[in-house]
């Protein structure tokens, strides 16, 4: 094996490495995530009044949350796969006279996408909502600066 080869070979290995431990860290943090909302999820309820979409947040492909104000927050399970949720830039909900349905209303990620029925939904009290890192300092890497 020439050295170029080994050098290729060993690039790979660190490239994969990397990407394992990026793959590692952002499925812990979603799942903290998801445990943050289970834990401030209260029991599933039939429907809720939609005026406009404030926010949202992905939890997989299989979940989200949507605040429709800054202080009311509904997590959202839905029916098998939603092709692109965790990736896109937007959604669309679709609703009947102000009110979202279990089992009748969607969620929309793209126009080439197909809609994702939601299955469950119940309100998320956002007060009780704790972040994962609440209470966690930020880790900060001091170095000193180099002198000239």
């Amino acid at each position: 094996m020439t050295l170029r080869q080994m050098l290729i070979v060993g690039a790979t290995v660190v490239l994969l490495a990397a990407c394992a431990r990026v793959g590692k860290d952002y499925t812990a943090r979603l799942d903290a995530r998801q445990q943050a909302y289970a834990a401030a999820a209260g029991a599933p309820v039939d429907r809720f009044h939609y005026f406009s979409l404030w926010s949202w947040e992905p939890l997989g492909d299989r979940q989200l949350a949507v605040y429709t104000r800054s202080n009311e927050a509904w997590l959202l399970d839905l029916d098998g796969y939603c092709s692109n949720l965790p990736f896109t830039n937007h959604i669309a909900l679709t609703a009947r006279a102000s009110e979202v349905l279990v089992r009748f209303d969607r969620v929309l990620t793209g126009p080439h996408d197909t809609p994702c029925f939601i299955k469950q939904i119940r309100p998320v009290d956002v007060a009780k909502l704790q972040s994962p890192q609440q209470g966690k300092p930020r880790e900060v890497e001091e170095m000193p600066r180099p002198e000239k």
